[in-house]
């Protein structure tokens, strides 16, 4: 293999002087050296095409010995030294101290057209940051990690990408539910890619650890190479830097927002400094709105982390990172002032949202409003949000029939919907076509421009679990299929009509389908 390699972090930033793979507390390195474990007998799954070509990969190179042996850790490319980051962070609100790269390893810096990329491995093997684990991931969640953030890259979404998935031939054990029942699963290897995997928790750490300079060095390596052309709104770079990351890490939240994902596991070391969507754990998509919904079942008592509840996670993920930079310039003022707009930034990023999901251009007087009445008509019985958005593009301003009879697929069990409900509805319709009347574009054209943010098709877990099934008996179609309806989220695919569905009710409560665990 033949990239463009530019190994930056390494070359600019402290290493651990420890050369040794063993569990151990890194305090004056930003990383450790570690080589991947060789698997048994790899096999490559899938490779996602339009990853190849920003890396300077060419299409001709998938099949050969040296692409398998790199994505699967067999092979080291001449020149890099594969590496795992320090970081800590907030887990579920508690300091968890050092954390890092567990079982994710850095293979690759490539500089391609002007852009860099990190090539991670995940699943490829211990690290100084293992803890008590085995660095090793299973196919099950492998799959859900490589079809999703694809997924979440045709949607729009800001998150890291994956250029492929392939088998170890080993064999991993893993208690999916955490209640004694341990099995062997097949191992596999996601071959990951970003511009950087730095996390909120890699300055956490530092700051935790009182040390300012290697703080200040990860910092100013950051701003070089990630955000040197930030708009100058404050008189220092280290809050500029801090305001861009605030605005990311809002665009981000408010897209999962928009097309109803749930992360599952938003601790700060799974916030990306970039605003990417990372670490595809226990993830799932609304199926019916439901606010509270989280598929963590490590959070399933408290719910911290549910869906109408990530935009307030989001904020107190950026003040734990602004506490852990504010040594940089020995004020607070400052980062308070860019905390305290974020609310009412956030609010109006997602008021733009819904108006573009309900088809509205123009600013109404009273929008919030009928904004508000809508996310509490969504939830008065089972309602398929990803559905009801998608039907709600078919209505006419001037339509005289039953709009409940327009949007009737999504609900789940129709039969639910008593008078009192139906009135609410009715009567919320009645004010939103009169809405429409405000509008200047046509039924057609609202139409286009729903469509082009509602998606049609979604990660559901359901589809992922089918297509873990398949794989776990050596059928890897569903992947495939998946995989290319997932790239075009957006149009009708009428040959994918079976995917445009509501959850089956054989998978209400089927693990893997509602609820997940974050082994892996």
């Amino acid at each position: 293999m033949i990239l463009n390699l530019d190994d930056s972090f390494t070359k600019e930033l402290e290493a651990d002087p420890i050369m040794e793979n063993s569990r151990r507390l890194v305090r004056d390195a930003h990383f450790s050296y570690v080589m991947p474990r060789k698997t048994s007998d790899p096999k490559l799954i899938h490779v996602s095409p339009e990853m190849l070509e920003p890396l300077g990969i060419s299409g001709k190179q998938i099949g050969t010995t040296d692409f398998l042996n790199l994505v699967t850790g067999n092979q080291n490319l001449p020149g890099f030294n594969p590496y795992a980051m320090v970081y800590a962070g907030h887990q579920f609100g508690n300091w968890a101290s050092q954390l890092g790269d567990g079982r994710a390893i850095n293979i690759a810096e490539v500089l391609h057209d002007q852009k860099r990329w990190i090539l991670q491995l995940k699943g490829a093997g211990e690290t100084p940051y293992s803890r008590s684990a085995d660095g090793l991931a299973v196919l099950r969640s492998s799959i859900r990690e490589y079809l999703c953030s694809e997924a979440m890259y045709h949607l729009g979404v800001p998150t890291t990408r994956a250029l492929s998935l392939a088998l170890t031939g080993d064999q991993v054990l893993r208690d999916v539910m955490y209640d004694g029942n341990a099995a062997y699963e097949k191992g596999a290897i996601v071959c990951r890619v970003a511009p950087s995997f730095l996390r909120f928790g890699n300055y956490q750490w530092f700051a935790s650890q009182n040390k300012i300079k290697e703080l200040k060095q990860l910092t100013d390596y950051t701003i070089k190479y990630f955000f040197d052309e930030v708009p100058q709104l404050h008189d220092n770079i280290y809050l500029n830097f801090f305001q861009k990351v605030c605005d990311l890490t809002r665009e981000m939240i408010t897209h999962w927002q928009r097309v109803g994902f749930v992360h599952g596991v938003m601790n700060t070391d799974n916030m990306s400094i970039l605003g990417l969507t990372i670490d595809y754990g226990p993830y799932g998509w609304l199926d019916d709105f439901n606010p509270n919904w989280t598929p963590n079942t490590t959070d399933r008592t408290h719910k911290r982390y549910r869906y109408i509840n990530q935009p307030n996670i989001a904020l107190w993920n950026l003040y734990q990172l602004a506490n852990a930079l504010v040594p940089l310039i020995n004020e607070t003022e400052g980062f308070e002032s860019i905390l305290n707009t974020y609310p009412d930034q956030f609010k109006t990023s997602y008021q733009n949202m819904m108006r573009k999901k309900l088809g509205l251009i123009n600013e109404g007087d009273t929008d919030d409003k009928l904004i508000g009445e809508l996310v509490e008509n969504l939830q008065m019985i089972e309602t398929d949000m990803t559905i009801f958005f998608r039907e709600l593009a078919k209505l006419s301003k001037n339509d005289v029939i039953s709009t409940t009879e327009l949007v009737k697929f999504s609900f789940y069990n129709e039969q639910e919907l008593n008078k009192i409900q139906t009135d609410k509805w009715l009567d919320w319709f009645q004010r939103y076509k009169e809405r429409l009347q405000n509008e200047v574009i046509t039924d057609e054209e609202r139409a286009f421009n729903m469509n082009l943010v509602n998606p049609k098709y979604v990660l559901r877990n359901y589809m992922a679990q089918m297509a873990i099934d398949e794989a776990d008996s050596g059928n890897f179609d569903l992947i495939d299929e998946l995989f290319q309806l997932l790239k075009n989220p957006y149009k009708e695919q009428l040959d994918n009509e079976k995917w445009y569905a509501k959850r089956p009710e054989w998978a209400r409560d089927k693990i893997g389908c509602s609820m997940l665990s974050c082994s892996s």
